[in-house]
């Protein structure tokens, strides 16, 4: 599958509200979108998830440039690729950097349906025609105002809602939200907010049925939740400790979590999420896909992915509509009833508008090859 150039656009996009963790607000979106084209003129894109601040992970918007260009870019031109998991294997000499090695093999993967003419949820053998999705809150002002954006979300017919906590901001927000909603299913999201000598207060979610509480301890580690899972009935969900199929075995051999919420990004592209999830689903391990606050692009990515047979859970992939006034992609992604219709249009399924694109692009560099 040769390629003929690279395009690298830098996008600078304002999120409809705030979105509060407890690492911090955002607002603004910072991203690239890589956009690999072959000699035919077909074009496959990708995304990159990496913030402007390395508080989620090491990589930054600025790392995601200096490793695509000075290290990624170059493998891809000095390799033949014959299928997209050749990129994984190619890019492994250089350590980490996830979310970059991700959005080059995002572009990849588009590409390569687009030319085999199937969609991107064919050529990674999913079989849904739908899927179910979830939505993530952010901390909020009051519990009033939590509330209130719970009941609108359910209204709005979420197959489940992901509540972020933190310290003085955890069991009594959680235990307000489940006596206003008791069969809506819930999950806390903490980000790595806790330490083992939460335990005590930790357990007491154990009495709000959650689905799961995801990493509530450090983002590096799988030891310690190991120690956690087994004081609690909740099932722990892992996240930022898991960036490779390694760390997914470890984990459930050790005992660390029930679940695992895998984000493209994260684990370096569609490949390495593959064999997390194929892995997951011989172990009876449940999966989900989790969000980065994407558009249209990585939001695709999403919605492919989760076709796979093992994506038992739903996942963050809510609709555009939900995070952007307007997305780069057409038409928009849009949830009916707590369920996204996956596109059957060749690679991701949905159009780029490059006006949208070129209005919130802020630079961009092109690589022949």
């Amino acid at each position: 599958m040769p390629i003929k150039q690279i395009k690298i656009r830098k996008l600078n996009m304002r999120l409809k509200n705030p979105f509060t963790t407890s690492f911090g607000t955002m607002q603004d979106r910072a991203f690239f979108i890589t956009e690999a084209e072959d000699e035919e003129g077909n074009h496959g894109f990708g995304e990159s998830v990496a913030f402007i601040s390395p508080w989620y992970s090491e990589e930054t918007v600025e790392t995601n440039a200096h490793v695509m260009e000075d290290f990624l870019i170059p493998i891809l031109k000095e390799n033949k690729l014959t299928h997209p998991d050749d990129v994984s294997a190619l890019f492994t000499p250089i350590k980490r950097h996830n979310m970059a090695k991700s959005a080059l093999e995002g572009a990849i993967w588009d590409l390569y349906a687009k030319q085999k003419n199937i969609s991107l949820a064919e050529a990674l053998g999913g079989k849904k025609t739908e899927i179910d999705v979830g939505i993530s809150i952010g901390i909020q002002p009051t519990v009033q105002d939590l509330l209130n954006t719970v009941d609108h979300y359910v209204q709005e017919g979420y197959k489940r809602i992901k509540i972020k906590i933190k310290p003085g901001w955890d069991v009594d927000v959680l235990r307000a939200v489940r006596e206003q909603f008791p069969d809506t299913p819930i999950m806390a999201d903490a980000n790595s907010a806790y330490t083992l000598k939460d335990i005590p207060h930790l357990q007491q979610l154990d009495d709000l049925d959650l689905m799961m509480i995801e990493q509530p301890l450090a983002h590096d580690d799988i030891v310690d939740h190991a120690k956690l899972q087994a004081a609690m009935k909740t099932p722990i969900c892992l996240d930022e400790s898991i960036h490779s199929l390694e760390d997914t075995r470890k984990a459930i051999q050790l005992g660390s979590c029930k679940i695992i919420n895998i984000k493209i990004g994260r684990v370096g592209g569609l490949t390495e999420a593959k064999r997390i999830h194929d892995y997951c689903l011989k172990h009876d391990i449940a999966v989900w896909c989790g969000g980065m606050l994407e558009a249209g692009v990585g939001r695709a990515h999403n919605i492919a992915l989760t076709t796979l047979s093992g994506f038992t859970l739903p996942g963050d992939t809510a609709g555009s509509s939900r995070y952007w006034e307007k997305d780069i992609i057409t038409p928009e992604v849009k949830v009916e009833s707590g369920k996204i219709h996956v596109p059957s249009k060749p690679g991701i399924g949905y159009a780029i508008d490059r006006q949208v694109l070129d209005a919130f692009t802020v630079e961009e560099k092109v690589f022949h090859f």
